[in-house]
């Protein structure tokens, strides 16, 4: 796991007891691979690390970075999202800016509720080549050429997501969490389907998905965006047909939203939550949870 306040990342549990720390800077957005670790910080930068070696580089990206993911790995290839909804990619220690993201017909239609620029908010993809990526607001755009080109999906899901999901066991499965909670599409975003039976709550924020099991499936819900917003954990078995509110070991109700990137899975099939300063951890598929850990801040992300 990685896990990230505003000032340190974390990396530990899989193959050690307790994280150990990797980093000290103004984080920004994580992506985890096989081999790779990558944390963007604040200032552009990125920070790049293997089991034997570290780098940092400078991208030269000058709006606000918000999301990573790692598209390859020999040689390494990611696609950054920003702020004002631009995507960079990187690519062996080059940086550019992809073109036919910002040449989008649909951009205009991109807004904020308080009318700021919009942002590219989470990337997910497919093992073989999709790539999704979510603009908050504006609904999901999808590429079928690792990011390449790129077109919007069919709308028929909630414009305002915050966070987007894939399964490595289903290429044409995607999930997508919204102010109106849970969506998904079982064909590539060309129809959507609304998952909320069982939810008390319909604003959704964060999304994760069992690595070997494209029905399992955790999100966060809550009352919206604002104080005292009552966020809660749900699990579900059906791929979000039924929810189940999850309790035992995790907390039932906290005061605010369980953000974006705040649950995950690894790929051992573990699931991870964090909540505040304290990191829990579930064996079973979401159904029971214990704490495992205390930050010294509050934790913004993990991957």
């Amino acid at each position: 796991m990685l896990i990230a306040t505003s000032r340190t990342v974390h990396t530990g549990f899989e193959e050690q007891a307790a994280p150990v720390q990797i980093l000290e800077g103004d984080v920004a957005a994580l992506a985890r691979g096989e081999v790779y670790r990558v944390v963007a910080l604040k200032n552009g930068d990125l920070f790049m690390c293997t089991e034997t070696e570290s780098q940092t580089v400078a991208t030269g990206i000058e709006q606000d970075i918000e999301c990573l993911i790692i598209i390859d790995e020999e040689p390494l290839r990611l696609l950054i999202g920003t702020g004002e909804s631009h995507i960079y990619c990187y690519d062996d220690g080059k940086t550019h800016r992809v073109e036919s993201f910002d040449q989008l017909s649909v951009r205009d239609k991109w807004y904020t509720p308080w009318g700021g620029p919009p942002d590219v908010r989470s990337f997910a993809r497919t093992t073989d080549g999709w790539v999704y990526a979510d603009i908050h607001v504006g609904s999901i755009m999808r590429s079928a050429d690792w990011g390449e080109t790129w077109e919007p999906v069919t709308p028929d899901l909630h414009d305002d997501v915050h966070q987007v999901a894939t399964s490595p066991r289903d290429d044409g499965r995607v999930y997508a969490n919204t102010a109106r909670a849970v969506f998904v599409s079982d064909d590539r975003g060309r129809s959507w389907s609304h998952r909320s039976e069982g939810f008390p709550y319909y604003y959704g924020r964060a999304i994760a998905v069992h690595p070997d099991d494209p029905d399992c499936v955790l999100a966060t819900v809550s009352k919206g965006p604002h104080g005292e917003a009552s966020g809660q954990l749900y699990r579900s078995d059906d791929a979000g047909g039924t929810w189940e509110h999850v309790t035992a070991g995790f907390p039932g109700t906290v005061p605010h939203n369980i953000d974006t990137f705040h649950i995950a899975f690894s790929k051992d099939g573990c699931a991870w939550a964090a909540v505040g300063k304290t990191l829990y951890t579930s064996a079973d598929r979401g159904k029971t949870w214990e704490r495992v850990w205390e930050a010294s801040e509050k934790i913004r992300m993990i991957a």
